[in-house]
């Protein structure tokens, strides 16, 4: 996995911060490969209830963590009760739990 811990910490404040304590992360796409180099950082937002206005949830997130994180673009994928399943979604389940 290509995040310090400092990243991660990071990514798990702004996450509880904006989606609640109960939602977890995880980082799945280029990131999990030690061996690439560079990239965005991808994540998968887990809610266990159902999210309210989920594009602005996924776009203020993203938008804080790209702050945060010097400029790094970061995509941000969110799942939860009230939202359609996807391809993606399987993809980013396999992931790492951060």
């Amino acid at each position: 996995m290509r995040l310090t811990t400092e990243q991660s910490d990071t990514i798990r404040r702004v996450i509880r911060e904006e989606a609640g304590d109960a939602a977890n992360v995880r980082l799945f796409g280029s990131r999990l490969d030690d061996e690439a180099r560079g990239g965005d950082i991808d994540l998968l937002v887990q809610l266990p209830l159902p999210a309210n206005n989920p594009a602005l949830l996924s776009a203020r997130i993203s938008a804080r963590l790209i702050r945060a994180l010097g400029g790094r673009n970061v995509d941000v994928v969110l799942s939860a009760p009230n939202l359609m399943s996807l391809p993606i979604h399987q993809h980013a389940f396999e992931g790492a739990l951060l």
